[in-house]
């Protein structure tokens, strides 16, 4: 679960810039198009949490929703899923969001 490895890096990260300092609350940006499961990050959290400065902090967590752009048309369009194909039916996109995953906010008590 790559999500447990995902989860220590935030928590440790937050603990080596706040130190002993009390958290409240924790906002990531965890986007749909990530490959990352929000759920599991939420399970870890309270997890890896335990012992630290960020015990019992709340976790918000915000899914962006993919988002492509196509180069042939023009087009921007959302999406759904992994596969980035345009409702013209070009394959030739960037994607522009949903691939986000971030710290936006730490709270302290």
């Amino acid at each position: 679960m790559h999500e447990m490895a995902i989860t220590q890096s935030v928590v440790d990260a937050i603990v080596a810039r706040l130190g002993d300092a009390a958290v409240s609350c924790v906002r990531l940006e965890i986007g749909r198009l990530s490959g990352v499961v929000p759920d599991s990050v939420r399970f870890c959290f309270d997890v890896l949490c335990t012992g630290t400065s960020l015990e019992g902090a709340r976790l918000d967590i915000a899914e962006p929703a993919g988002r492509a752009r196509c180069h042939d048309c023009g087009a921007e369009f959302g999406l759904d899923d992994f596969i980035v194909l345009c409702p013209c039916g070009s394959a030739n996109a960037a994607v522009l969001a949903g691939r986000e995953l971030r710290i936006t906010s730490v709270e302290v008590a």
